[in-house]
């Protein structure tokens, strides 16, 4: 079973709190969003979780173990993590960098990366330079890369932000289905796809968690307003309350 956590996280960065006292903690399945203004903490708060930021302050676990503990092989086989951006320094294809992905966890499945490229929508795409793909295109082969070992924790940041809508709601739909087996923590700018697919919402605003709970619960507070200063409504589609801007009506 592997759930993580983080306990009084903190970061300063340039004399600021980037993070400032983060408890955040999430069993070993559930699909979580994580939403806030620009330079809320968002990213910031992932990247830790994901043992990307030595700096800070405050302990990670997963799976009841401190992460620093964790050789880079269970790391790997643990959990994986999805950038907002990514350039490779030489030429690749998604063929290539799904191998890379797969070679993270010694005896993965022969055949998963041709599923993962099939998954991805990228079986045409596979041998093409990275040069010659389009950001969405982009963004589907680094999401394949990092779900070809199937790790129990998957960390994304922003990842639908360069794909259209058909992709992007695929994308969010992924994680909603994955996340009934396996943990997936998601940072979104879109409130309306968070509140229509992900169970629980964190929100964050200046370094700190202004809300954690389910999202049938959030959509009727009025965190989400006074977070991003923006009006909010909520709509039911299909049985469920959906959070989404109320047009043209500002705080």
């Amino acid at each position: 079973m592997t759930g993580i956590a983080g306990r009084g996280l903190r970061l300063i960065r340039g004399g600021r709190a980037i993070v400032d006292g983060m408890d955040f903690e999430a069993g070993p399945s559930g699909a979580v969003a994580v939403v806030g203004p620009n330079g809320a903490g968002k990213s910031t708060l992932l990247k830790i979780l994901a043992g990307l930021e030595p700096d800070h302050a405050g302990t990670v676990t997963i799976g009841g173990r401190p992460l620093p503990t964790l050789s880079g092989r269970e790391r790997a086989a643990a959990l994986g993590y999805v950038p907002q951006n990514f350039t490779p320094h030489w030429e690749i294809t998604p063929r290539m960098l799904l191998d890379m992905g797969a070679a993270r966890v010694p005896g993965s499945d022969a055949m998963a990366v041709d599923r993962a490229l099939d998954a991805g929508e990228l079986a045409e795409l596979a041998d093409r330079r990275w040069s010659g793909l389009s950001g969405g295109e982009r963004a589907r082969a680094l999401l394949a890369a990092v779900t070809v070992t199937d790790p129990p924790v998957l960390i994304a940041d922003e990842p639908g932000a360069s794909l259209d809508i058909r992709h992007r709601i695929d994308l969010v739909r992924s994680f909603a289905a994955r996340g009934r087996s396996k943990l997936v923590i998601v940072a979104l700018h879109e409130i309306e796809l968070a509140t229509t697919w992900f169970d629980r919402i964190v929100v964050v605003d200046h370094g700190r968690i202004a809300a954690d709970m389910p999202t049938a619960e959030l959509v009727e507070t009025d965190v989400l307003r006074q977070v991003f200063q923006v009006a909010f409504e909520t709509v039911t589609v299909d049985g469920i309350k959906v959070a989404r801007p109320a047009a043209g009506r500002h705080v």
